[in-house]
């Protein structure tokens, strides 16, 4: 029996999808199918299919081409496979051409015309893509606007800030460059908003008004009726709020989140999380405080991300110690917040103008896991125990920061209307409770001034 197999993604099945299969078929007695994993998909740096791993797998078996279908989920895969089975032809696409040619030591490569004219990349450009509009700090829209390029369905229309650079051209194929905000909302469907968190409830609300979804970066706001309000007006006018914490969207700390929750290190007693940037005080007497993002602001929703998401939202006490540059203007260098729940506590550390290791470690009763720092943007982390035979490793590509992964994120909710399962109200809301008692005067005060 002469054994054939081929891969894909097979996203949005077609008829090129369905030739190829024909031809693959018409080459032997036995056809396997090989459909990519979400996770693979993700490490090659297909971040845009739209349908997920069962979907696909079910659209390939309905075709009826397929004499078996597994599923393809690591680099080298193919050796491996071609060995298993006993294939004697591997068949793809001639958009492959030579690329897999190290095969031929394996058994025959045929790489097969593809069909004209169809594509799942052509399928999924031609949905109207989302005009999005970029509110507030310069530096930080270059980030989003630069990953948006690799995020099918969406198309930077508009920019509203106050520090544009006349000499940097990064932002010259942008249409609409301004610093009126109501402007910007007349001319996108969406926004993604970065500017000084006091701002963010009046613009979120005048956008939610206009009907406009917001991608905002956290804190929403900085008191939880408020960030309660915007959820119900959102949900109302059938727009998206999302909030923006990268962390959330990439691949390690996903897989780390459900890792922690099959007890691989037993009860979680402890969440330690750390998240500081260096500035020294000079920079900070030439800054306008008013304008500049406080430690809190800058680096407390990403430290309490991973306490809120492993040890819950439900804690029976809070405590904030802070460091002040400007105890007026309520400008913390640095911040300790320490939570306590029945059966747990979380510890977050963040700073700007101080330094320390920026690392995330959850203690239980088995062992430990640890992501080293920066652990924000990590794409490895280990689970460690008494006996260090026992310890393991994982890494996973981190595509783009995971900005990629959080814009791919709201284009979805927004076309398709579905709660956010990465950061869920109940999360947002608990960072602006903690945000509201900062802004109350709730705050043991380490110093009265900081002194470089």
């Amino acid at each position: 029996m002469k054994k054939v197999i081929t891969y894909g993604t097979f996203d949005l099945l077609h008829y090129g999808h369905l030739r190829l299969l024909e031809r693959a078929k018409e080459l032997g007695d036995y056809l396997i199918v090989g459909v990519t994993s979400d996770d693979f998909d993700k490490q090659r740096g297909k971040i845009n299919v739209k349908q997920p791993l069962m979907e696909r797998l079910q659209n390939v078996k309905e075709t009826g081409l397929a004499d078996e279908i597994i599923i393809e989920e690591y680099e080298g895969q193919k050796i491996d496979d071609i060995i298993k089975y006993g294939v004697d032809v591997f068949v793809l696409g001639s958009d492959w051409v030579g690329k897999f040619d190290y095969l031929k030591e394996y058994c025959e490569v045929i790489y097969l015309p593809r069909t004209e004219g169809v594509s799942s990349t052509e399928l999924r450009n031609n949905d109207r893509k989302l005009k999005l509009g970029l509110v507030g700090e310069d530096i930080y829209l270059k980030k989003i606007y630069n990953e948006s390029f690799y995020v099918n369905g969406i198309k930077v229309t508009a920019i509203c800030s106050n520090e544009f650079d006349e000499s940097d051209d990064t932002f010259k194929d942008i249409e609409i460059k301004t610093n009126d905000f109501d402007k910007l909302l007349d001319n996108v469907d969406a926004l993604y908003l970065i500017s000084n968190p006091k701002n963010h409830y009046d613009q979120i609300k005048k956008a939610l008004l206009k009907h406009k979804s917001v991608l905002c970066e956290s804190p929403i706001t900085l008191d939880e009726k408020e960030c309660k309000e915007l959820f119900l007006l959102a949900n109302k006018n059938k727009c998206v709020l999302m909030e923006s914490i990268k962390t959330a969207y990439s691949t390690a700390y996903l897989r780390l989140l459900l890792l922690l929750k099959s007890g691989v290190i037993g009860n979680i007693v402890s969440v330690e999380s750390t998240c500081t940037s260096l500035k020294d005080y000079m920079y900070f007497q030439k800054k306008d405080l008013n304008v500049e993002f406080n430690s809190i602001c800058a680096w407390g929703p990403t430290a309490m991300l991973p306490i809120f998401q492993i040890l819950g939202t439900n804690y029976k006490s809070l405590s904030i110690k802070s460091l002040f540059i400007d105890k007026e203007k309520k400008f913390d260098a640095f911040s300790k917040i320490d939570f306590l729940f029945d059966n747990a506590v979380g510890s977050v550390k963040v700073a700007k103008g101080i330094k320390s290791e920026g690392e995330l470690i959850v203690s239980g009763t088995k062992g430990y896991l640890i992501v080293p720092s920066p652990w924000w943007i990590t794409d490895y982390f280990e689970v460690r125990y008494e006996n260090q035979n026992n310890n393991k490793r994982y890494f996973y590509q981190l595509e783009g920061e995971g900005f990629r992964h959080e814009l791919v994120e709201f284009v979805k909710r927004v076309k398709q209307q579905y709660k956010n399962t990465n950061i869920s109200e109940e999360v947002s809301l608990n960072i602006a409770k903690v945000m509201h008692e900062f802004y109350s005067d709730n705050v043991s005060e380490i110093q009265n001034s900081y002194k470089n």
